[in-house]
């Protein structure tokens, strides 16, 4: 005679059953903890090389991220050209063999004339915090982004060096003191305002310009920032540089592979974007207590600052805005840049109307 089972004894066997396997889920689940937590690391490629300064403090946001995510992300940064040739990175990042970049949009004109001159708007800017306004709170970022997406990218955040001084080996104080200036400009919009401006612009490599100066084949240069400007001796040969400067602020863009951008849970990308805005502010600050130095030692040495006024200013901004449009007739999305920013920048008094 077979025998049935007692209900409680099948209800015993069945919890233990439930119970072993709980157990069971639960020690993989412990055992798979130390995996499951380790970082995910992203491969950053900055346009700058180890060493510069700019790279320094770019490193030392990279460095902090693991931190700030509570070891969920890390930003491995390289310098430029450790994957690819830094007018690549868009294409890179985009595909997946780098993750994101540090770098001057600009470097982009020429898949879309967008990318000079939301990078660069010549004369548009007086200081940081104007670029850093427009773009969190004036629709610049998601313009960016609008920019960036068709190439499988996510703009973070911006970040700059500041204004870049303006070396001259005569005094200019006014935008009448251009005129006829033998001076350096790189191609583009740069040269293209200058020379609007009455100047005689050149195209030279950086690598010339300091023995262009001192042999007179030039009068001045767009170059870089005071404080790199006075490391490398340029101040010393030409003792009239305009400080702060009146024309150029590079846009570092901040941006990621998109896919992977959409993948990070949410309060990770709010830190990560936190994480650029304090660090763009870093940047500036950092950067400029260093002009400021240099500021105080070139008094010593015989330099004469030039501090353009507001009415000058304002002037070769006018005649760059002139030069925008040229730029914005070269594509659809430059010509949606030029209308977003000149609304702005009317808005805000920063151009008349």
């Amino acid at each position: 005679m077979t025998r049935s089972t007692p209900p409680n004894t099948t209800r015993r066997t069945v919890l233990a059953t439930t119970l072993s396997a709980v157990a069971l889920t639960v020690a993989a689940t412990l055992a798979a903890g130390p995996a499951a937590a380790q970082e995910q690391t992203l491969r950053f490629q900055s346009a700058d090389q180890a060493g510069n300064p700019n790279y320094v403090l770019q490193k030392e946001w990279a460095d902090s991220i693991s931190g700030l995510t509570d070891g969920a992300v890390a930003i491995e940064l390289l310098p430029v050209g450790s994957i690819v040739e830094h007018p690549e990175t868009l294409d890179a990042v985009g595909a997946g063999i780098l993750d994101g970049h540090v770098t001057d949009s600009s470097y982009f004109a020429g898949r879309d004339a967008a990318f000079a001159l939301i990078a660069n708007p010549v004369g548009a800017w007086s200081a940081p915090q104007q670029m850093f306004d427009y773009m969190y709170d004036g629709g610049g970022r998601e313009l960016m982004n609008e920019l960036v997406t068709p190439y499988g990218l996510h703009f973070i955040g911006p970040s700059t060096p500041g204004l870049e001084a303006f070396v001259s080996k005569v005094p200019i104080d006014t935008v009448e003191d251009l005129q006829g200036l033998k001076m350096r400009a790189p191609e583009g919009l740069v040269n293209q305002v200058f020379a609007a401006a009455g100047a005689a612009p050149v195209n030279l490599p950086s690598s010339e310009v300091f023995t262009s100066l001192d042999k007179g084949v030039i009068d001045a240069a767009d170059f870089s920032v005071f404080s790199t400007n006075q490391a490398q001796g340029l101040n010393d040969i030409a003792k009239h540089p305009v400080y702060p400067g009146f024309h150029s602020m590079p846009l570092i863009e901040i941006s990621m592979n998109k896919d992977k951008w959409d993948a990070l849970p949410e309060d990770v990308q709010a830190t990560l974007e936190q994480s650029v805005m304090d660090f763009g502010q870093h940047q500036v600050s950092e950067l400029a207590a260093s002009d400021e130095q240099a500021v105080s030692e070139a008094a010593g040495k015989g330099i004469t600052v030039h501090d353009w006024s507001d009415e000058e200013r304002a002037k070769f901004r006018a005649i760059a805005a002139e030069q925008w449009v040229s730029v914005a007739e070269k594509s659809p999305n430059a010509q949606k840049v030029y209308d977003h920013l000149t609304a702005y920048l009317k808005e805000n008094g920063l151009i008349q109307e």
